[in-house]
C-alpha cells in the first residue's frame, strides 16, 4: 500500500505535542518533513516576498548555495514560487515568493489530513 510522503514523523509529530507552544517552524519542520533552515527560509520569505537568492543569503546568513537548495525543497512542496525578471542591461534573475501563509496552512492541514488517513487505513489492516 502506497501512502503520503513519509512526513510528518511520528518522532517529531510526538515531540510538537509534547513541546510548548510550537512555532511556525516547528509545525512546518513537523508536518512537511523538512529542516528546521528551510522552514526559516519560508518565514523569512514572508516578510522579504521577491527577494532574489543572494538577498534571501544576505538576510538568512547563509551561503546562496544552502538558500537555493532550501528554496528548491519549499518549491517542491509547493511552499514558494519563483518568478523570472528580465534586467535592463540583459540577462534576467529569479525571485522568490512564499506561498502566502493562508494557503500555507491550508497545506499544512491537507498534508496531516493525509497522514492520519494514511495511519488509520494501516490500523484498520492489522490483523487482516
Amino acid at each position: 500500500m502506497s501512502g503520503p510522503d513519509p512526513s510528518p514523523s511520528p518522532e517529531q509529530f510526538r515531540e510538537l505535542m509534547l513541546g510548548e507552544e510550537p512555532t511556525l517552524v516547528d509545525v512546518m519542520t513537523c508536518v512537511f518533513g523538512i529542516q528546521p533552515h528551510e522552514a526559516r527560509t519560508y518565514e523569512t520569505l514572508l516578510s522579504h516576498p521577491s527577494s532574489t537568492v543572494a538577498e534571501l543569503a544576505d538576510t538568512l546568513d547563509r551561503d546562496r548555495s544552502n538558500v537555493n537548495r532550501s528554496l528548491s525543497t519549499l518549491r517542491e512542496k509547493g511552499l514558494t514560487t519563483r518568478e523570472r525578471r528580465l534586467l535592463d542591461g540583459g540577462g534576467h534573475i529569479y525571485q522568490y515568493s512564499p506561498t502566502p501563509l493562508p494557503e500555507a496552512r491550508e497545506l499544512m492541514h491537507d498534508t496531516l489530513d493525509a497522514w492520519t488517513g494514511y495511519v488509520h487505513d494501516r490500523i484498520d489492516e492489522f490483523g487482516e
